[in-house]
Formats: structure tokens, sequence, C-alpha cells
């Protein structure tokens, strides 16, 4: 990386598990960051706490990704040196209940359709007309193992993730030609994130669903989206399924207790 131009990258959901991990590799690499998310008092401390450690340039934008009209004024207001996004990480999404079709909850299938799907739309459309101009850029899609492979209740939280992979195998058909890449990496179990609380309604006893096997760190997710934007232009990554070992399939896990030592050594 020039490092008297470090490259833009956008996060967004990046108030906390995977989204912060990644806004942390990316500033202490030395990329500038656009941070955000729903809400604005996370996204000072990320940031307070980011430039504090690695004096990182970092700007917060907050923002629903589900609002339309909020996502175009925002990134359009951008300021002049932070327009040139050179990679962009569509890490917001959400799961929103665990019930079986004929029980489900309109409101949650409306919540993850309208964050998982159309919120990666209305980013990626704002952004990467500036890609195309400019020749060059590269996309991330945050996917999953349930992009993959459904499970049972998993309904339309599934179907939001398979349209995610589609929507990555689409872009990629649309975009290859003006020198952007496109890439997704989809991650199975993670732990150190807020998924389970908020498909949980907050419930904390609901919400423990890792205290029985070892999944994912939201860091190890992090690496493995900074190594495939760290790959020479030349080069795309253009899916990566990642599981903890415990976990062999949505449908497969060992819950016969947590054999794994994941403290930071």
């Amino acid at each position: 990386m020039d490092k008297a131009y470090p490259k833009i990258v956008l996060i967004t959901g990046a108030t906390s598990g995977i989204g912060a991990a990644t806004a942390k590799i990316f500033a202490k690499n030395g990329f500038r960051l656009i941070l955000t998310g729903r809400r604005q008092e996370k996204l000072e401390e990320i940031k307070s706490r980011l430039e504090f450690k690695y004096a990182a340039r970092i700007l917060i934008v907050c923002f629903d990704v589900r609002n339309r009209q909020a996502v175009q004024t925002k990134l359009a207001s951008l300021p002049e040196d932070w327009k040139n996004i050179d990679i962009l990480v569509n890490n917001a999404g959400l799961a929103k209940g665990l019930a079986p079709v004929h029980e489900g909850n309109y409101e949650h299938w409306e919540t993850m359709i309208d964050t998982n799907v159309k919120g990666l739309l209305y980013v990626t459309r704002e952004v990467s007309p500036g890609m195309v101009e400019r020749g060059r850029g590269h996309i991330i899609n945050l996917c999953s193992t349930a992009g993959h492979e459904v499970y049972p209740n998993g309904n339309v939280y599934a179907a939001t993730k398979f349209a995610v992979d589609a929507l990555t195998q689409s872009m990629r058909l649309d975009l290859y030609k003006y020198g952007i890449r496109v890439s997704q990496v989809s991650p199975g179990h993670v732990e150190e994130t807020e998924f389970a609380v908020v498909r949980f309604d907050g419930d904390p006893n609901r919400a423990r669903i890792y205290d029985d096997f070892n999944p994912l760190r939201s860091k190890d997710v992090a690496e493995i989206i900074y190594f495939v934007a760290a790959r020479p232009q030349y080069v795309n990554i253009q899916d990566v399924i990642v599981m903890g070992s415990q976990q062999a399939g949505n449908n497969h896990i060992d819950r016969s207790g947590r054999k794994y030592d994941t403290k930071e050594k």
C-alpha cells in the first residue's frame, strides 16, 4: 500500500462483532476507514479507540442501511478527500427469530430482507459507480454458511444469505471488466458478536448457543477479510467458507463441550 495515499475502506455494521474487528485490523495496517452503523455513540467509541491505539484516520457516518434515502444522502455528502473508496466491506447483516415458516414473524422477515439484501444493494449502488469510473476497487460481501446450506427454522435468514451469494456472483460478472474485484466471506457460527442476542430479541438465555462448542471468533473472520483484501490486484479470492473445527456444516455440530483454548496468545 502506498503510505502517502493509504487506501480508503468503508465498513458497514462497524459498531460491533465482525465489523468492529475488521475495522481494527485495517486500522492496524494503516488504511483510512469510513465506519458506518446505526449507533452514533458506538461509532465514536470505536473511532476514539482506534485513533488512540493506531493513529488511524477514521470518518464515522451514522445511518441505517435499510433506509435508502439515508444511504444516498450520507454517502453522497462524504468530504471530497473521502469519496474515493477503494474497498467496500458489506458487513451489516442480522438474523431475527428462529421459527418454522408457518409460524414466522412478518416483522422479522422484513428486517432480515431489508438489512441483508436491500441494505447491501443500497450501499453497493452508491459506492460502485465511483469504482467503475476510477477503474479499480474491491467489494467484499459478508455472506454465511447459511447462504450455502439451509437448516431447520432458518428459512428467511438462509434465503437472504443465498441472495447475497447470488448477488456476489452477479456483481462479479457486472464489474470485473472495470478492474473491480468482488469477493465474499461465508462464516459459520461466530461468537464475540451480537448475532445471537439480536436473533432472540435480547433474551440472554436463548442467546447462549455457544456454551457447548467452540465457534469462530470475530477476529478470525476479520483476519480472513483482511487477507482477501490484501492480495495483489491480479488475485481475486471469490469465496471463503470457514467454520470452527467442531462445526462440519450447519446441521452437524459437535456439542460435546468447548475443546479449544481461544484466548489471545
